[in-house]
């Protein structure tokens, strides 16, 4: 069989990278081991039936924001795309049973941080009004290559729209850690903590260079859009991407693992299927798929590709994470209020102290006392997820160890995921139920994927990683995923990797799959 390219891997950067290349008249095939497309952003069944869990993702705000969808909104709308809009974005609850959270009406944002700080409501409203200035020129380099001219373009135009000033500024935001970044502009340790939860959704504590920028994007894009999740689950971007392609002339083989990429004098030329079959690709190959995987178990080593292949091996990844899906009777009662029952998420991560020491514990191996939660309310915006009057929650627990060597509580003794995750989780639901008293009644059903089954789910979240590598500034930017490689371009000619280990990194956003088809099209 002969395409023009082929797209190994059915995730949402594979597939954009497809429906763009089939748009440009392209012939192109995506590949992929699973019998189900999505790669991390799926939705299913696991507790109960009729309740509809989002695997991995569930945060749709970026592919809402990206260009992919930008360009492609309509025919996706009409492939079945549906968004369900959240108000209420996030909030995080506190130890003394208070609570701060971000919607999209200003007034009751800045409202709600007058409570504990009028000096800081008032920092709020200034740095959203900035925000409204420096927001095209951030995404527009988010949204570039890099490096590329069109990157050089976006700083050129910022400096000439904002001054030199600026661009020091925003410099000093990309290096800063969350801690540096909030204490210059706040003062209550609240509103810190509230923002720099998002640096966990990463793999940034308060103390680590360059974790910043997603804090503070995450806050100001939420005060700014709000909070999208996707209508009747998050798989609805994958079949509407799914369809668009199918409408363009692109093919998706469904449970076809690849066994390895074909090469010719140094070129890729096509991929060959675990059953035999052999896929050729005039143009390109596309990995959308951990570099690991790709140089580790698709190509033979070659001594030419030495030492790439040895940066490839170096590339580290994040910390572990955990998913606990629960069907619920009724939403969680919150001990700080019956408010945090309308946002899309909730944070459990109430001060600074904890997430440093939470992400200490778990880079050394060790399973946390107090982890960090995402607590995910889906069916509060979407009550199509569940039966009448039943709910979802989507609880990401962050962070923890890939491999165990201990439990920093003392408590839990095996060292083996498959062994000890219901006994971890147990842990997680009972520091739920100390914020949301009553929450162990209300299960009706629990499904827990430990870092070990995130991976068996999808191999390129190494040890659980769902960030498919550290964003660590040696990892970010020029050196995602090693420098000289940042344009998804890689030593053997025609193969290219995108996907959540290179730039612009993890999310939904569909951006290397999207920029690296607009670049092979030659735009």
């Amino acid at each position: 069989m002969n395409y023009d390219a082929v797209v190994i891997g059915a995730g949402h950067n594979g597939l954009a990278a497809a429906v763009e290349l089939a748009s440009r008249g392209w012939k192109v095939a995506v590949v992929e081991a699973k019998d189900e497309a999505g790669g991390a952003v799926k939705t299913r069944e696991v507790t109960l039936p009729g309740f509809r869990h989002d695997l991995c993702a569930m945060n749709l705000s970026m592919f809402a924001g990206s260009a992919f969808f930008n360009k492609n909104k309509d025919a996706l709308f009409a492939h079945g795309l549906g968004f369900a809009p959240a108000s209420d974005c996030f909030a995080s609850v506190f130890r003394d049973g208070t609570w701060l959270g971000v919607s999209t009406d200003l007034d009751a944002t800045a409202g709600r941080i007058a409570g504990f700080s009028e000096r800081d409501a008032a920092a709020w409203r200034a740095m959203f009004a900035e925000f409204g200035a420096d927001a095209p020129h951030i995404f527009g380099l988010l949204g570039s290559p890099m490096p590329s001219f069109a990157a050089a373009k976006v700083a050129w135009k910022a400096w000439r729209a904002r001054g030199t000033a600026w661009l020091y500024e925003t410099v000093k935001l990309l290096l800063s850690s969350p801690r540096d970044f909030l204490d210059a502009r706040f003062e209550n340790p609240k509103v810190k903590a509230m923002m720099a939860a998002w640096g966990l959704h990463l793999d940034f504590s308060p103390d680590v260079a360059g974790g910043a920028l997603f804090p503070y994007l995450e806050s100001m894009a939420n005060q700014a859009f709000g909070m999208v999740i996707g209508q009747g689950g998050a798989d609805t971007i994958i079949k509407a991407m799914s369809g668009l392609l199918k409408a363009k002339g692109g093919e998706i083989i469904l449970g076809a693992p690849v066994a390895s990429v074909e090469t010719a004098a140094g070129a890729a030329t096509g991929v060959r299927l675990a059953d035999g079959r052999v896929l050729n690709a005039k143009r390109a190959v596309i990995a959308n798929a951990h570099p690991q995987l790709v140089f580790g178990k698709l190509l033979k080593p070659e001594p030419s590709r030495a030492e790439f292949d040895g940066k490839i091996a170096k590339f580290r990844a994040g910390p572990g994470t955990m998913m606990i899906h629960l069907a619920l009777d009724g939403l969680p009662d919150w001990a700080a209020g019956e408010a945090l029952k309308r946002f899309a998420y909730v944070h459990l991560a109430p001060d600074l102290e904890m997430m440093s020491r939470v992400y200490a514990e778990a880079v050394d191996g060790l399973l946390p006392v107090e982890p960090a939660l995402v607590v995910g309310q889906p069916t509060a915006i979407d009550p199509t997820r569940a039966p009448d009057g039943k709910h979802v929650l989507w609880v990401q627990v962050r962070v923890l160890p890939a491999d165990i060597r201990g439990d920093a509580a003392g408590e839990i003794n095996g060292t083996d995921w498959d062994a000890i995750k219901e006994i971890y989780a147990d842990r997680v639901i009972s520091l739920l139920e100390r914020y949301a008293p009553g929450i162990k009644a209300k299960i009706l059903g629990r499904s827990v994927f430990s870092p070990v089954d995130l991976e068996r789910e999808n191999p390129n979240l190494i040890g659980g990683d769902n960030l498919s590598g550290s964003h660590h500034l040696d990892q970010n930017f020029l050196f995602r995923p090693v420098a000289g490689y940042s344009r998804y371009k890689t030593p053997v000619k025609n193969l290219y990797i995108c996907g959540a280990s290179t730039w612009p990194g993890a999310g939904t956003g569909a951006g290397s799959g999207f920029m690296l088809a607009s670049m092979l099209a030659g735009t």
